[in-house]
């Protein structure tokens, strides 16, 4: 057994930016990876393109019960610095898409994780794939590991052990709890966990008008009394998705409902008033297909009096007309879990870790960072600039 700096466990975005960080600095680590390679889940974010950072990103993206906790860390490692980084060790050039989302010039997620790879092997770093830690517990002088090795138990000592295991969501790509396990384990403080960036289902009265629409989507302000976000939605054979939805669920709890503007970029109250003004001889299907496809007026028709003339419409009409397009009201049943959920919400609470260095207060050596902390961003790269800003800040403390 070699004698490293530290064991990551982990070789996801937040552990491969900390292997190779130390390994910049002239130190050695061992990676421990589940999979039978390196970064699995960097390889399908962004459908295998791979949004791996947002030009934008600033504290209030993320949702945690302390989104300051960012402030330290994000001062140490900066967007600029994720840019040069791929820029000059991956000789990747981003291109920014919408809002902010930066991609692979290459669109190529592969390219990210070869970025990891060349780098570990360059600075001499260690990982073993297929290798699963079953056990972490600490002794009066560092750390022991029980781990799995290809069907073989082994254990592993290390003066320092880095947490980068990722949470819940996706499983078939070796998602666990096991952070947070181990959390528990030394009664560090942990907040309730869900899935998030997450689709939502729809059951009930409504489920057969949101399986009619299945494959419509629309541009929409998705917002509650939180927060709001105007992207596209989705509607599907089980109710909602799209990066609007995936964004506010987030911020939802079962129970709670949460509104759409489906015509955000105009207002209906001043269409209608100006059709009336123009004689209103148009119906009010006709005035909705200016904006929507057949199909979804059509389905309006649930709820709306399309077969109307906008002149003939009284103040009631007109208010549900107004009312029904631009504060639509959803009560999901739920959401579709953590198999389709992007990441978790919650996780180890920020109260336990030293914002400059994520190292577990009262527990000198070990660390955590990624998704099992209670970082959670929005849709868009945020998630991955968490990543990599955690992986440098524990590198350099190790």
């Amino acid at each position: 057994m070699k004698n490293y700096d530290a064991i990551i466990i982990g070789g996801g975005a937040c552990g491969l930016m900390c292997a190779a960080q130390a390994g910049l600095l002239g130190k050695k680590t061992l990676v421990l990876e589940r999979n039978d390679k390196p970064g699995a889940k960097i390889l399908i974010s962004g459908g295998g393109r791979c949004n791996y950072t947002n030009l934008y990103t600033d504290t209030e993206n993320f949702v945690s019960e302390n989104p300051k906790f960012l402030n330290a860390v994000f001062s140490q490692w900066t967007v600029d610095d994720t840019v040069q980084f791929f820029e000059n060790f991956g000789q990747i050039k981003g291109q920014e898409k919408t809002l902010g989302q930066l991609f692979p010039i290459s669109n190529k997620a592969k390219d990210i994780v070869a970025t990891f790879t060349n780098l570990l092997y360059d600075t001499h770093q260690d990982i073993w794939l297929n290798t699963e830690v079953l056990d972490v517990t600490k002794l009066e002088a560092g750390f022991e590991l029980v781990v799995n090795k290809q069907g073989k138990r082994e254990t592993l000592h290390a003066q320092k052990v880095v947490f980068a295991s990722g949470g819940l969501p996706v499983a078939k790509l070796g998602a666990s709890d096991f952070a947070l396990r181990i959390a528990k384990k030394y009664d560090l403080p942990i907040i309730p966990t869900a899935p998030a960036l997450v689709p939502l289902t729809i059951t009930g009265k409504d489920a057969d008008w949101y399986a009619s629409l299945a494959g419509n989507s629309i541009f929409s302000r998705v917002y509650n009394d939180k927060i709001s976000f105007e992207e596209n939605i989705l509607f599907t054979h089980w109710g909602l998705s799209g990066p609007a939805i995936l964004q506010i669920s987030s911020y939802w709890r079962p129970g709670e409902i949460f509104h759409i503007d489906l015509l955000p970029k105009f207002k209906l109250e001043e269409i209608i008033k100006q059709e009336r003004n123009s004689g209103g001889r148009r119906m009010v299907s006709q005035v909705l297909n200016d904006y929507f496809t057949k199909k979804t007026v059509e389905a309006f028709g649930k709820f709306l009096p399309l077969d109307l003339k906008i002149a003939s419409l009284s103040k009631a009409d007109a208010k549900l007309i107004v009312d029904t397009i631009h504060k639509f009201k959803v009560k999901p049943a739920g959401d579709k879990g953590y198999d389709k959920a992007e990441v978790m919400r919650g996780g180890l609470s920020t109260e336990a870790l030293n914002p400059k260095t994520l190292e577990v207060k009262g527990i000198p050596g070990l660390y955590f960072g990624g998704e099992a902390v209670d970082i959670t961003g929005w849709l868009g790269g945020y998630n991955f600039q968490w990543a990599w800003a955690a992986g440098y800040a524990i590198a350099q403390d190790l």
